[in-house]
């Protein structure tokens, strides 16, 4: 897979995520029950909805880093020992910043 390849799937999910941090964010903007029995409910829905966003905010931050790192022609060279991450690691995780091996 070529850092094209790579830029294709970063993209994609960028997509994926901004979708979900929008409908997450709207959900969390809805008004709150009146019933004092659903208000822990709805808080409790509101903490996991917050959990979500957050989880999405950091791998949105991660792919933004990784979509820079190609821009500048350093993304696939780890960041701890400067050798390449392998194809295979790219495939199944195009934000890493470490090869296995310093992971």
């Amino acid at each position: 897979m070529t850092d094209t390849n790579h830029e294709a799937q970063l993209l994609s999910r960028r997509a994926e995520l901004m979708a979900r941090l929008e409908s997450v964010e709207h959900d969390l903007d809805q008004p709150g029950n009146k019933v004092i029995a659903d208000q822990a409910t709805e808080r409790e829905d509101d903490e996991v909805l917050e959990g979500l966003g957050n989880a999405g905010l950091a791998e949105l931050r991660k792919i933004e880093a990784a979509l820079k790192r190609i821009e500048h022609g350093s993304y696939g060279t780890c960041a701890a020992c400067h050798e390449a991450i392998s194809e295979e690691r790219l495939t199944a995780v195009p934000y890493a910043t470490r090869c296995r091996l310093c992971a």
